[in-house]
């Protein structure tokens, strides 16, 4: 069931995090920002600030997962951040298995002919866009 409002898909990383966005009916994803993390506080005020600014009402993390399906120390990570995410700013948070986005979203900058450096700049944003498209795919196979 749709609540109003947009939703944000994370990809979940130390060093960065890829965030998209859906529009305010939910079904489009589109890549929204690469936030390079500097401590939790900065990652507190971000946070913050994307839900009252663009009236996000759940968070969709990235699980990533091995091969297997089985969960990982990276896994732990992603559940864990989810769980401050929700303390944090009272937004639901979901998880969606996030195997092989990051590959999928260097394959198509690749493809796109994009140097390394703008890869890395956009790497975690399409990424985080693979996740949220997957969710609302799911969400809309199981609603419908």
């Amino acid at each position: 069931m749709k609540s109003k409002g947009r939703i944000a898909g994370i990809d979940y990383g130390t060093k960065r995090i890829g965030i998209a966005i859906t529009d305010p009916a939910q079904s489009i994803a589109s890549p929204y920002e690469n936030y390079n993390r500097s401590g939790p506080e900065a990652d507190a005020k971000r946070f913050k600030r994307l839900v009252s600014e663009d009236g996000i009402v759940l968070f969709v993390v990235g699980l990533p997962l091995h091969v297997s399906g089985d969960e990982s120390q990276k896994s732990f990570e992603a559940r864990q951040f989810g769980a401050w995410l929700h303390e944090l700013t009272n937004v639901p948070v979901e998880f969606f298995d996030e195997r092989y986005t990051s590959s999928e979203s260097e394959a198509f900058l690749i493809e796109i002919d994009m140097s390394r450096k703008q890869r890395k700049k956009r790497l975690d944003m399409l990424a985080a866009q693979l996740i949220l498209k997957g969710y609302l795919e799911r969400r809309d196979l199981t609603d419908g």
